[in-house]
C-alpha cells in the first residue's frame, strides 16, 4: 500500500531543499506527499538548530506527534536535519514513539537510512513527487569550513563538500522539466563553490543555460568570495537575478574579528559598493547584541547600514549556541539589545522603503508567482492590476510604491 507523507520543515532554504531530496527518496520507495497531516502515514520533520528557539520549536512539535501516531497503527515519524544531528539517538530515549533519526550530515544517504529501518519494504521505482512551484531549491554544496564564533552549522553539517556540477545541473534539469521556472542555488557559503575547474560563477551560468529555467538566484554567499568575475556574471547574464543577499553580521571591525568573519568593515563596504555599481540590489543579515558589543560597535553597524542602504535586512538578537565560542562570552544586557534592535529595524525599514520608491517609473521584469503578484529581478515584490499566468516573466511599468510593494501598470 502506498504510504502518504506529510512534511514539516523548519529553518532555512537549505532545509527546504533537503526536504525535497528526502521526499524523492521516499517516493522511490512508493510514498506520496500529502498536505493533510490526518491523512498521512508518515511524518517527516526536518529541523533547524541555528537558534535555540528553532530547535525548541522542532522538538516541541515532535512531542505533540505522539497522539497523531497513536491514532492509527503503522504510522512512522522521521526526525531529520540539524537538530537531529545535534541531539542524536538520545531523542529516541526521550521520545520512544520516534522511529527514525536522520542527521543533516547524512542527507545524501537518507535512502539507506530508510532501508535500514525496514519500514519501507524493498520495492523501488515509485514516481518522483512532481513539483508545481514556480521556485525551487538546489543544493550545490554541504557543510562549511568557516569557524564563525557564533555558528553551530559546521558542527551539525560538517566540512564543505561541493557536489559535482553534472549532478547539480541534472537536478536543475529535472526541476525545470517539472515546471519550475526559478532555481535557487544553495550552500552555507555558496559562492565558495569549487569543483575541479568549475567555480561558482561557471556553475551559475551553466544553471541559467538549462532549458526551461527563466531565472537563477543563490544564497547565502560569503563576502570573501564575491569576486569580480562573479559580479560580472551576475551583471551581464539576464537570467541571473540582480540581487545578492550578503550576510554582513556587523559593521564593527572589533566584532567582525571576534566573530572570525575574515573581513573588516571597509572590505565589506567595498564589496557592497561593487555590487551596487553593477546594478545589483543588496540585502543582508545583522546580529545585534553579540557578546562584547558596545555602543560604539553598534554605531559602527548603523554607519554601515547608512552607507550600504540595504534593500532589506534580517536583524536578529544574538542567540548563544552550546558548543560555540561566543556562547562562553558575557552577554549584552537584554535592555540594550532590545533598544539597539528597535533603532536598527527602524533604520532598515526606511532604506527598504527607499529601494521600493526608487523603482517607481522604471520597467521591471517580473516573475509571476501568484496570479496578481511576483518578484522583480532585484527581489522587489510587484502587484499586477490584472491576472497573470504563474511562471511567466512579464515586463511591467512601475506606477507607484507603498514602501513594501510596487504597483505596476
Amino acid at each position: 500500500m502506498t504510504k502518504k507523507v506529510f512534511v514539516q520543515t523548519f529553518g532555512c532554504q537549505m532545509n527546504v531543499a533537503d526536504s525535497s531530496e528526502m521526499l524523492d527518496a521516499l517516493a522511490l520507495r512508493g510514498a506520496q506527499e500529502t498536505a493533510d497531516i490526518d491523512d498521512a502515514d508518515v511524518i517527516l520533520v526536518n529541523t533547524c538548530t541555528v537558534r535555540e528557539h528553532a530547535e525548541h520549536k522542532a522538538v516541541s512539535y515532535l512531542g505533540r506527534l505522539e497522539k497523531w501516531k497513536a491514532a492509527r497503527s503503522g504510522r512512522v515519524i522521521i526526525f531529520a536535519g540539524c537538530a537531529a544531528q545535534r541531539l542524536g539517538e538520545k531523542l529516541k530515549k526521550s521520545y520512544q514513539f520516534l522511529d527514525i533519526v536522520a542527521g543533516a550530515k547524512g542527507i545524501e544517504n537518507f535512502g539507506g537510512v530508510l532501508d535500514e529501518s525496514g519500514l519501507f519494504g524493498t520495492e523501488r521505482g515509485g514516481d518522483i513527487i512532481k513539483k508545481s512551484a514556480v521556485t525551487d531549491f538546489v543544493t550545490v554544496m554541504r557543510g562549511c569550513d568557516f569557524k564563525c564564533s557564533y555558528c553551530i552549522v559546521p558542527s551539525v553539517r560538517g566540512p564543505v563538500k561541493c557536489l559535482p556540477p553534472q549532478e547539480i545541473l541534472a537536478r536543475v534539469k529535472t526541476l525545470a522539466e517539472r515546471g519550475v521556472k526559478e532555481i535557487v542555488l544553495l550552500g552555507q557559503t555558496v559562492n565558495a563553490y569549487k569543483y575541479e575547474t568549475t567555480d561558482f560563477a561557471d556553475l551559475l551560468e551553466a544553471a541559467a543555460a538549462v532549458p526551461g529555467v527563466l531565472r537563477v538566484r543563490f544564497m547565502s554567499p560569503h563576502p570573501l568570495y564575491m569576486t569580480p568575475k562573479l559580479i560580472e556574471v551576475i551583471k551581464n547574464n539576464p537570467k541571473i537575478a540582480k540581487h545578492v543577499h550578503l550576510p554582513a553580521q556587523s559593521g564593527s571591525d572589533k566584532i567582525l574579528k571576534d566573530m572570525k568573519r575574515g573581513y573588516d568593515g571597509k572590505m565589506l563596504l567595498d564589496t557592497i559598493n561593487a555590487l551596487k555599481a553593477a546594478g545589483i540590489l543588496v540585502s543582508t543579515d545583522i546580529i545585534i547584541g553579540y557578546p562584547g558589543e558596545t555602543e560604539e560597535d553598534f554605531n559602527d553597524t548603523l554607519k554601515l547600514v547608512d552607507a550600504a542602504r540595504f534593500s532589506f535586512a534580517y536583524c536578529f538578537k544574538f542567540s548563544p549556541r552550546a558548543g560555540t565560542c561566543a556562547a562562553l562570552k558575557n552577554a549584552v544586557s537584554d535592555k540594550d539589545v532590545v533598544k539597539r534592535l528597535d533603532i536598527l529595524l527602524n533604520k532598515v525599514k526606511g532604506y527598504a522603503a527607499a529601494a521600493y520608491d526608487r523603482a517607481v517609473g522604471t520597467k521591471q521584469e517580473v516573475l509571476v508567482e501568484t496570479p496578481y503578484k511576483g518578484r522583480a529581478s532585484g527581489n522587489l515584490w510587484v502587484k499586477f492590476p490584472a491576472k497573470q499566468a504563474s511562471g511567466n516573466i512579464v515586463t511591467v511599468l512601475i506606477k507607484k510604491s507603498d514602501g513594501t510593494l510596487l504597483y505596476s501598470e
